[in-house]
């Protein structure tokens, strides 16, 4: 096949340089200065934590071996694709949308890898409900630099079924080594992973704590089950299941979630709080770059705009949204809530 790849991030490099790997033909659409980084010296992805792979060295792919271009109307003269990987940040999806409008015409049907909800429907609203396929990752990669990609931990990724390229995008996805499962309802899939990127991810950004230190607080694990339990009242109210991914038991994390406090403490708090190890969550690193970008408006603000639509509260999230967005505004410092648990706890009227 023939993928055209809007991004070359962790993700996109991920899938793309999988792909070249396998015998297919990937055109990537980059910045212009990353782009002219990665035409000298190509990719590099370490895949050594796939067992079945039996790699020792890092892949080395040699710029020949795929098209990089700084412009949509340059990658798309290396057309027709059969299908395009959408791999951007939520925050950039408005931006990139408008920007393919033009070339709307020739674009093949696109597969949206990105966290949230909200990205499959704009794409949807500006190029028809056939020119997108719902998708997820949940394998973990790190990115060490332009075109260079680690495999963290091997976990999957999930393709909506139904659309005519679901089937061939699984079977493509599998031969290259992606551990590909496809989803009869494409929206409980996305809220289910959207489940799972809740953990931890804005108190850590808001507090400058690492997730082990957020689990070892016990007020502040309970923010995180009331976090839980509103996303899964919100899907219960659209009509939406819990599924597990590929890899990631979201059924048993719903469960767990659900539990009194006390208890879920001793399935959860452990596991979670370690499963980052020290690496900060997304929302940290957006916050501390200084971009002015955050995608907690589309994981935690999409829970409490669903739910204030549906009748259903969800003020956990919502407060948590609002006080990182303000964050990445610059409308309050950053010293404001860093290593200060009380000081949110309190904007979230409980009880240190």
């Amino acid at each position: 096949m023939k993928f055209l790849v809007f991004g070359a991030g962790a993700i996109g490099v991920y899938f793309g340089g999988s792909l070249v790997l396998a015998g297919h033909e990937v055109v990537f659409v980059e910045q212009p200065k990353l782009a002219e980084e990665l035409r000298a010296r190509g990719l590099r992805l370490d895949l050594t934590a796939d067992e079945r792979r039996n790699a020792q060295e890092v892949f080395v792919i040699e710029p020949r071996s795929f098209v990089v271009e700084p412009s949509l109307e340059g990658a798309l003269k290396f057309g027709p694709f059969d299908a395009a990987l959408f791999a951007l940040k939520s925050f950039d999806t408005a931006d990139a949308v408008e920007a393919m409008k033009p070339f709307a015409a020739k674009l093949p049907p696109i597969l949206c890898l990105s966290n949230g909800v909200d990205n499959e429907q704009r794409i949807a609203s500006a190029f028809g409900a056939d020119k997108v396929i719902y998708g997820t990752v949940t394998t973990a990669v790190g990115r060490r630099g332009a075109g260079e990609i680690v495999l963290e931990k091997l976990r999957g990724c999930g393709v909506a079924a139904g659309h005519p390229l679901s089937e061939k995008l699984a079977a493509a996805f599998e031969e290259a080594y992606l551990n590909c499962r496809l989803y009869d309802d494409p929206h409980s899939m996305k809220w289910s992973k959207m489940l799972t990127n809740l953990i931890s991810n804005p108190t850590s950004a808001i507090l400058d704590m690492t997730a082990a230190e957020v689990f070892a607080n016990r007020k502040l694990y309970e923010v995180e089950m009331r976090a839980l339990r509103e996303c899964l009242a919100v899907m219960k109210a659209k009509g939406l299941r819990v599924v597990d991914l590929p890899g990631t038991p979201v059924r048993l994390l719903a469960f767990v979630a659900r539990m009194p406090v006390w208890l879920s403490i001793l399935f959860l708090a452990r596991a979670a709080g370690s499963g980052r190890g020290a690496k900060m969550p997304s929302f940290h690193i957006d916050l501390y770059s200084g971009r002015g970008k955050s995608e907690v408006e589309y994981l935690h603000g999409a829970v409490a705009r669903e739910g204030k639509a549906l009748g259903v509260p969800a003020p956990v999230n919502e407060t948590l949204s609002n006080i990182l967005m303000a964050l990445t505004r610059g409308e309050i410092p950053l010293a404001e809530y860093a290593k200060r648990p009380e000081k949110l706890l309190a904007a979230l009227k409980m009880k240190p």
